[in-house]
């Protein structure tokens, strides 16, 4: 643990901490186009704080950490960085395939990553 990487860790909280509000927004006015912009805004500030996390974490420890071969290239964070900017784009145009774009992300990270179980 080191400064850099508790200031990482903020940042995230930051954008973690913005979720409750554009949540509650979306689910008021799920149909109009800035809730579901400011949502993805969130949702894709908060991956990219958490691949930010990620790499200062793995940076500050050796060549032979456990997480530096797990993680490897990180396609699903890169993919659910993708999904996001596709679901902002989409908001301009049609609000609910942006919320669809939005929950293909969730239920990518919902399924488990069997790269950990088989590294331990």
């Amino acid at each position: 643990m080191n400064g850099k990487i508790l200031w990482v860790n903020l940042h995230l909280l930051f954008w973690l901490s913005l979720i409750p509000f554009t949540t509650a927004w979306i689910g008021e006015s799920y149909t109009d186009v800035l809730p579901v912009l400011s949502y993805g805004v969130v949702l894709l500030f908060c991956a990219i704080a958490y691949f930010i996390l990620q790499a200062q974490i793995i940076k500050s420890h050796g060549e032979e950490f456990p997480l530096r071969k797990v993680v490897g290239s990180d396609r699903k964070g890169k993919i659910s960085i993708v999904f996001y900017l596709l679901g902002i784009v989409t908001a301009l145009l049609h609000p609910l395939v942006s919320i669809a774009f939005y929950a293909i992300v969730a239920i990518m990270w919902l399924i488990p990553d069997r790269r950990i179980e088989q590294s331990l």
